[in-house]
């Protein structure tokens, strides 16, 4: 059977950091593809491109945030934005990946035909009404793990009042102008200690405003290991050493706060002590109730959030919001914060992939009904995988891992004459124990949408573990030996 809609081998969607490095390993260990990238914005870059907001960075070192096939070689570790983005596009355009991207492309819903062993895609184009369709044989998802559209929204009270200026990180106003004004960021997470230090050079005053503390660790912006093996070792070896360094520290850092979670809990809140001195409140604004590595720590390079708070430029007040006024907010204390311009760094929108809908053989897929296959892939669905980083390491570390066990596959496939994969749980699985995609990791923007996403089981490869070396190991077992894994040929050819 033959179909006049553009085909391709695989359709890689989203062009941000992971997309572009799915598109590497394709062109480097699939070259006999033929894959396309789709894009719904209007550049290369996704996070990188869309988040404008004063002082955006990296929350971790380049050298394990960056891809394991390019290293980075500026003396900061601790990347900006517009530092992180030029590297992505240097990695498209050093491997000619940009020809393969189609802009202005969002992906609406996929349909799978067992028979044609085929998925076809309905694709917005630019925002318009009218859908155009392509075809694929394998789908693979890198379309993040938030909505670019709308941000949560957590509903402040009597937000109408206000006449100021709110604004969402998401949507940063270019001609924003935040000189000499009372500036109030409401949020405690990476988003909030990044603004907090960054507008305090322009701003009158700058409150953080947060419900609860966060942890927070200070690191140099650069690394002096990295910087010095560079100048006795190639590039590529002193990236190499380097983040397997930066692997095992963080690694080390996270397994040994899980086991001594006072012991860590401690060190840490010490540790901002000594930054702030013995006369502020580091109990109130810097000690959380729960323990380090129960949700995601917040990086501060150079002491940046620290110097701020000491410099009287900035403060932290940890509060309830009551209501908002027409000139700040009012706090259930009865306390009243002056602000000329409010931002809400309250958080992410969850959204399972990309929001668009898919379909098998004419079903409709409900994922939060299904389970996980090694955090990739889920049960039933063939020839579709989903990338999602880690979120107690650093996210490209699993892009990587899954692009290599993908090409891996679609090699499998080519060599054994099949042209469908899907992860099936065998009966004597059926009811085994399940729990939520990420397990005991109760940051907010993952509890708000984890009911969407499919469970996890008691055993691999139905476990989401999130742990790097178990996952390497997990993913590099041979795709032919998996009894997981079920393949067959397509009945009719495209």
């Amino acid at each position: 059977m033959t179909t006049s809609m553009e085909h391709r081998d695989v359709i890689i969607v989203g062009a941000g950091l992971t997309g572009i490095g799915a598109a590497f390993h394709l062109n480097d260990k699939c070259p006999d593809r033929s894959y396309l990238l789709l894009e719904s914005r209007q550049a290369i870059g996704g996070t990188w491109d869309l988040f404008r907001y004063p002082g955006i960075r990296s929350d971790s070192d380049m050298h394990t945030l960056g891809y394991s096939f390019k290293p980075w070689e500026s003396k900061k570790a601790i990347a900006d934005g517009p530092a992180i983005l030029k590297y992505v596009r240097e990695t498209a355009a050093e491997n000619n990946i940009e020809q393969h991207i189609r802009y202005g492309h969002r992906l609406i819903s996929a349909s799978w035909c067992s028979k044609q062993s085929l998925w076809t895609l309905d694709i917005r184009q630019d925002n318009s009404d009218a859908l155009v369709q392509m075809t694929c044989n394998f789908l693979y998802m890198c379309a993040g793990y938030y909505n670019y559209d709308q941000p949560h929204d957590p509903q402040f009270p009597e937000v109408d009042a206000y006449k100021g200026t709110l604004v969402h990180p998401q949507f940063w106003p270019k001609d924003l102008d935040y000189q000499d004004k009372q500036v109030v960021i409401i949020g405690s997470g990476a988003t909030a200690m990044t603004l907090l230090p960054a507008m305090t050079d322009k701003a009158k005053q700058v409150t953080m405003l947060q419900r609860s503390p966060t942890y927070v660790v200070t690191r140099p912006s650069e690394d002096w290991f990295a910087n010095g093996l560079r100048k006795i070792l190639p590039a590529s070896w002193a990236y190499a050493i380097t983040r397997a360094r930066n692997v095992l520290f963080q690694e080390v850092q996270f397994k040994m706060s899980q086991a001594f979670p006072k012991v860590a809990k401690s060190f840490f809140i010490g540790e901002v002590r000594k930054k702030l001195g013995k006369d502020y409140n580091v109990d109130k604004h810097f000690t959380p109730k729960y323990f380090p590595w129960d949700q995601r720590l917040c990086l501060v390079p150079d002491e940046d959030m620290f110097n701020a708070i000491n410099s009287g430029g900035a403060n932290v007040v940890t509060e309830h919001i009551k209501r908002f006024t027409k000139n700040g907010i009012e706090l259930e204390t009865g306390e009243h914060l002056e602000a000329d311009i409010i931002v809400s760094a309250t958080g992410l929108r969850l959204l399972v992939m990309g929001g668009a809908t898919f379909t098998v053989d004419g079903e409709a897929i409900d994922f939060s009904s299904k389970t996980t296959y090694k955090g990739l892939m889920v049960s039933d669905v063939p020839n579709m995988v989903s990338v999602f980083g880690y979120i107690n390491a650093f996210w490209t570390l699993r892009a990587d891992l899954a692009a290599e066990w993908i090409c891996r596959s679609l090699n499998h496939m080519s060599g054994t004459q099949t042209t469908k994969m899907v992860p099936l749980v065998p009966e004597s699985l059926k009811d085994m124990p399940t729990k939520d995609w990420i397990a005991d990791f109760p940051a907010g923007y993952l509890k708000r949408g984890m009911h969407l996403q499919p469970k996890q089981g008691n055993q691999a490869p139905w476990v989401n573990s999130q742990d790097f070396r178990s996952e390497r190991a997990l993913f590099s077992l041979p795709i032919e030996t998996d009894k997981a894994l079920h393949f067959s040929a397509a009945e009719k050819s495209v």
